[in-house]
């Protein structure tokens, strides 16, 4: 084993656990003062109880041998606990373990993103209950798909995305956003708008800095999240590096243009938006493009992005904090545009449309973004009509007016004398 490469997945997983605070900040301050407590909760909430799934079962489902060979699910009785991973394995580059536990972030990331489909009205003991068993049916067979390659020996089988039309996704276009985007529309759709919905007064972003501060959080975590899936302190490593720095920049730029010559003004909010859908949109392609292919994918995303949130307003869905505009459409738009700008100077060594490779690798991209989509939301939506026809996921329409925070988790964010005192705590002077 290569001590730097370890030391650098180390890192990286590091960065990407951090991205599960930025998340919570990041969508914290999207949402009202009274609702900021139950969206981090969510957040922290979810991933927590993702991480346990996957230590039990989760990672044999994501990466174990593939059952009969077809590359759908991982054998759930290959690694139960993680046991079998404290053994070192003399012929792997970094340890398994710390393999497994960098792919576990994933996991809790993408459940993580889900949330902000539901911010303000839906029963933190059922987000739970979804959580768990979203990231079971949906995630972990996905993650088997993109992220689980055949060994060259052929002992090992590995998911029908990776090794069998072997589309790109360096680092989770597919698994993460477009999954996360997916579902959170169809989560959305059996939810319902909140009440008052679109003009919700009581659930307007109540902290912008809060958002930049996520944001900058989640740009930081995300050289982990994308450099850190080359798996070695290289090359690779390097050109994923640069190609993330430059395609956010991009995004930003883009999507405070756009507002520029629509709205008059370049926000501070659109420029978080920006930032955060060139991030989406790079993170299929990283490994896939030029830097200046980069440019072009992070600029692309954080114009088309921009002009996306707006089509919950016309198709009439409340996804409350844009995780279909970013997520989805970004996911979207970074997996096919790999098929325009890709090269075979870049680490995947593939070319693309634009750089002489025909149009094979566009369908190739187009085929695990259908199929993803496609399973993704409908096994979401059956999932979310099931648990709201038994437990409900609403939370009362006064806790939804009043903000769920009190009425969830018995706290407040920012008191003042006028408050009631929160459960729990002892009487204020």
């Amino acid at each position: 084993m290569d001590s730097g490469n370890v030391a650098w997945i180390l890192a990286s997983a590091a960065l990407v656990c951090m991205m599960i605070p930025a998340l919570a900040l990041f969508y914290g301050g999207m949402v009202g003062s009274r609702r900021i407590l139950n969206m981090m909760m969510m957040c922290f909430g979810g991933a927590s109880l993702v991480a346990v799934l996957w230590a039990l079962f989760g990672y044999s489902l994501a990466f174990g041998n593939s059952v009969g060979g077809l590359g759908l699910i991982g054998d759930v009785t290959e690694f139960p606990g993680l046991g079998q991973l404290m053994a070192e394995d003399a012929e792997a580059s970094i340890p398994v373990a710390l393999f497994a536990a960098f792919q576990l972030f994933f996991a809790c990331v993408t459940t993580a993103l889900v949330a902000g489909a539901a911010a303000g009205r839906m029963k933190f003991g059922a987000w739970m209950l979804f959580a768990g068993i979203w990231a079971t049916i949906v995630y972990f067979p996905v993650a088997h798909w993109v992220f689980a390659f055949s060994s060259e020996d052929g002992s090992v089988t590995g998911g029908w995305i990776a090794s069998g039309i072997e589309a790109i996704d360096f680092a989770g276009g597919t698994a993460v956003h477009m999954n996360a985007g997916a579902a959170a529309l169809a989560l959305a759709l059996v939810l319902g708008k909140s009440s008052g919905w679109p003009k919700v007064e009581h659930a307007k972003p109540h902290s912008r800095p809060l958002v930049l501060v996520g944001a900058g959080l989640l740009w930081v975590g995300w050289f982990g999240f994308n450099a850190g899936s080359a798996l070695s302190a290289g090359h690779s490593a390097s050109v994923v590096f640069l190609n993330t720095a430059v395609a956010a920049s991009a995004g930003l730029l883009a999507w405070a243009l756009v507002e520029r010559l629509r709205r008059g003004a370049a926000t501070s909010m659109g420029a978080a938006s920006g930032l955060i859908s060139a991030l989406v949109a790079i993170t299929p392609a990283c490994g896939a493009v030029s830097p200046l292919g980069a440019v072009a994918i992070g600029a692309i995303a954080g114009a088309v992005c921009s002009l996306a949130i707006e089509l919950k307003y016309r198709l009439g869905y409340d996804d409350s904090l844009d995780v279909v505009g970013v997520h989805l459409v970004g996911g979207i738009l970074g997996t096919l545009l790999i098929g325009l700008f890709a090269t075979d100077a870049a680490p995947n060594g593939v070319s693309g449309l634009f750089y002489g490779g025909g149009v094979e690798l566009l369908g190739v991209q187009s085929l695990a973004t259908v199929t993803v989509l496609a399973y993704s939301f409908g096994i979401t939506w059956v999932l979310a009509k099931t648990l709201d026809k038994t437990i409900g996921l609403r939370i009362n329409p006064e806790d939804e007016m009043r903000g769920i925070d009190l009425a969830a988790h018995s706290e407040l964010a920012y008191l003042t004398d006028e408050d009631p005192v929160e459960l729990g705590s002892p009487q204020r002077a």
